[in-house]
């Protein structure tokens, strides 16, 4: 059986009056049972140099960078691998264009993804600068 596992700390935060850090691990896992997923896109980078809306993960043929099919449990990690910057320059991500985030030079997202029909993962640049993502979709 495959076991696929993720991990998040925080180290510390100071923005309480106690200092905290907190760490949590799950096992990924197909949908409904105990069994590890066992199917990945496998770590990709994709550059864009403009502002247009890109389907990033196409859960169906309309021809985005990776195409899926039909993914069912998936969870997706995606990171903007860019300097900082000034703080304008971001990617907007979306699913079925309803904006779920932005990521700023070195944020990134893990999130659940159920494929199918109007689910496709666009990002849409904040600006025509060269943006380079990173991403991976682990799936049933």
């Amino acid at each position: 059986m495959a076991t696929t596992t993720a991990t998040i700390t925080l180290a510390s935060s100071d923005m309480m009056d106690n200092t905290i850090s907190l760490s949590n691990t799950a096992t990924l896992t197909n949908q409904g049972n105990d069994t590890g997923m066992t199917k990945t896109t496998g770590l990709a980078r994709q550059t864009f140099a403009s502002t247009s809306n890109v389907v990033l993960l196409d859960s169906g043929a309309s021809g985005g960078t990776q195409t899926q099919q039909a993914v069912t449990g998936g969870k997706v990690y995606i990171k903007n691998i860019n300097d900082r910057g000034d703080g304008t320059k971001y990617v907007t991500v979306k699913i079925d264009a309803a904006e779920i985030g932005r990521l700023y030079g070195g944020d990134w997202t893990f999130f659940p993804w159920e494929g199918g029909a109007g689910n496709d993962i666009e990002v849409d640049p904040s600006d025509a600068t060269e943006t380079t993502l990173e991403y991976i979709v682990f799936h049933e």
